[in-house]
């Protein structure tokens, strides 16, 4: 054990239920579904064996899970849940509310495709889908950094410059369940880290006279939301203070972004997820060869840094922008739907093409990302062998969109 860390093996999950065990939040409302069932079962256990004290409330269902979360939260109380796929999506209605009405509920969010068709495998399509909702989304690629993000999470929310509600998401069963070697910090500088909960106003509290979830009319509906998505512009700066106390806490430096060997990139890709672990060992060997090719990892999507992403890609020939999730807009997924902008906005010269991978669990290679390194090689030349809509590893007749 060294002085900043606990030596573990553990799955996403269970690193993610370690951090809360060392929280301790207040309330725990959550409902069954694959693949984040275990981090609710593992907190409920903990809270049996006397590790937390936690209050668990079993549920009917996820609507009532944030439905439960929200009156929680209002009341005064540190909250949190789990969801994923089609039980994120059948909160929709209440993610909105838990939004506006500034709570910061912490929602453990394993990646899953939506239905239909039906699968239960990592894709994007439930939280991307809940990209405007008014809720904070931090992702991680690794065990370790799903974790770490929980840690992070209340510190963020509940920062009096920002209270909104935050999403801490991981790649199903890729990360969820699979197990890896991770560094645990002890207790004690957690409890330290997180602090308690403190609200300066809550149901509960003696004399309140605060209401939540009322009626907004349109004098005032506007000026409500516009402060809403100040707290979202605010949570940029909080987000950065909270990575560099975590960093000297652990050691691990954590910011908007991870930029892999993208300083003097020439072509690079950005990704969300744990997909990026294998872009890296692309670029290693792709390196080894000569190749200026790069990554750039988005950590933060909510609130959405399009300005640092594009002054990192600002000096790239060609970038591909890599979506597990289909916007079904007729071009691309959402992700290359922000960073094009932004990238424009910023007028950075770079040809850009936007690839659909992964969808539904579909794997990605070493060789599949390396094709793509090569295809950009060749798109700043002037010659696209992308295709019109390229999707990574498809099966089709139409091989011009098959990357």
């Amino acid at each position: 054990m060294s002085e900043k860390g606990i030596p573990q093996r553990m799955s996403g999950n269970e690193a993610v239920a370690e951090a809360l065990r060392q929280i301790n939040p207040d309330v725990m409302p959550a409902f069954p579904i694959t693949p984040s069932t275990e981090i609710p079962q593992f907190v409920s256990s903990m809270i049996s064996n006397g590790q937390i004290d936690t209050e668990f409330i079993p549920v009917e269902s996820e609507h009532s899970s944030m439905s439960a979360a929200i009156g929680s939260e209002a009341a005064g109380a540190r909250t949190l849940t789990a969801t994923s796929s089609c039980g994120l999506a059948f909160m929709w209605e209440v993610l909105y509310v838990a939004a506006s009405n500034r709570l910061p509920i912490l929602l453990e969010c394993v990646n899953r495709a939506l239905s239909g068709p039906i699968n239960i495998n990592a894709e994007h399509s439930d939280s991307m889908g809940a990209r405007d909702s008014g809720w904070l989304q931090i992702y991680a690629e690794n065990n370790q950094e799903a974790y770490d993000n929980t840690i992070q999470a209340y510190r963020i929310a509940e920062h009096p410059d920002v209270k909104l509600p935050i999403m801490i998401c991981q790649d199903g069963f890729i990360t969820s369940h699979a197990v890896e070697n991770i560094t645990l910090l002890p207790d004690a500088p957690v409890k330290a880290f997180v602090g308690t909960y403190e609200p300066e106003h809550y149901l509960l509290k003696e004399d309140e006279s605060m209401a939540v979830g009322p009626y907004a009319i349109s004098p005032y509906c506007m000026e409500a939301k516009r402060a809403q998505a100040q707290g979202m512009i605010n949570a940029k700066k909080v987000i950065l203070e909270v990575a560099r106390e975590f960093e000297e806490m652990s050691g691990r430096k954590y910011g908007f972004y991870e930029g892999y060997c993208l300083e003097d990139a020439e072509y690079a890709l950005v990704a969300i997820g744990s997909v990026c672990g294998t872009i890296k060992d692309a670029i290693d060997e792709l390196r080894a060869q000569g190749k200026k090719v790069g990554l750039l990892k988005i950590r933060v999507f909510r609130p959405f840094p399009g300005e640092e992403f594009a002054e990192a890609l600002k000096g790239c020939k060609a970038v591909a922008i890599l979506d597990r999730s289909e916007g079904y807009n007729s071009v691309g997924g959402p992700l290359g739907a922000e960073v094009t902008a932004a990238m424009y906005r910023a007028k950075c010269p770079a040809e850009v093409v936007n690839v659909i991978y992964g969808l539904s669990g579909r794997d990605v290679k070493v060789s599949d990302v390396e094709r793509v390194y090569g295809k950009l090689e060749k798109l700043a030349e002037g010659v696209n062998e992308f295709g019109a809509y390229p999707y990574l590893g498809l099966r089709s007749a139409n091989e011009a969109d098959c990357v």
